[in-house]
């Protein structure tokens, strides 16, 4: 009975691990789920179940490695605040965005208006980015005080934005720092802001009031000063 239990354990690891959106969280559950499900298959003596079993661990080890090396599959990529590109990522990620800024709603409501007005009119049939009539156009960008946008790309795809409004001593105070659930806790924020200062970025602050970005910061080396958030990164 205890032998057929760590059979059943290592088959729900590897299912749930299917479920999470989070490619870290996933090849380490399914690595936990794949060592169990290998030792039953060799206390059964099923070597075929545990040769790929094994061969899963093989294959989550080696991405997990590649993964915990920041930078590697990543570049920087700047982007005006019009830009329909950004505009489609922020629509796409609007509601998972707010979840994480709920303060923003506003303004990024503002940002993607701004960007999808100047987009190329085969990018307004997009679904995803709204129509917004001429004479709402300056309102939307007199509403939107970001005036730096950067995106950080995985293997040319979009993995993170980053919004906020830089001054003259190089603070940027962020808006949104965002990083798709697909891509959470893969460093993304980690190379992004090895990379700020090349852009004359010294300093981040954040004074939103999201309890759930909290922990990110505080992560990342954020210290709460007055009761706003300031990383120095020079």
């Amino acid at each position: 009975m205890l032998i057929e239990l760590i059979g059943y354990l290592g088959s729900v690891l590897v299912v749930v691990s299917m479920l999470m959106s989070s490619v870290v969280k996933l090849r380490v559950i399914n690595t936990a789920g794949s060592c169990i499900s290998a030792t039953y298959a060799l206390i059964i003596h099923s070597y075929p179940l545990a040769l790929m079993n094994i061969c899963l661990i093989v294959i989550n080890l080696y991405n997990l490695a590649k993964l915990s090396k920041n930078g590697q599959h990543y570049n920087l990529v700047g982007g005006k605040t019009d830009d329909p590109l950004l505009a489609y990522f922020l629509s796409y990620f609007q509601q998972d965005i707010q979840n994480f800024f709920p303060e923003t709603a506003n303004e990024l409501s503002a940002i993607i208006a701004a960007a999808a007005s100047s987009a190329p009119d085969s990018l307004q049939t997009v679904p995803d980015l709204p129509h917004v009539a001429p004479d709402d156009l300056q309102t939307a960008r007199d509403l939107c005080t970001v005036d730096t946008a950067y995106i950080v790309c995985c293997d040319a795809i979009p993995a993170g934005v980053l919004l906020g409004k830089l001054d003259k001593n190089g603070t940027l105070a962020i808006t949104v720092d965002y990083t798709t659930p697909f891509y959470r806790d893969c460093s993304v924020g980690g190379f992004l802001y090895s990379k700020l200062p090349e852009r004359g970025i010294l300093r981040l602050t954040y004074s939103g009031n999201s309890q759930k970005h909290e922990s990110y910061l505080l992560k990342m080396g954020f210290q709460k000063e007055n009761g706003i958030y300031v990383k120095q990164l020079k």
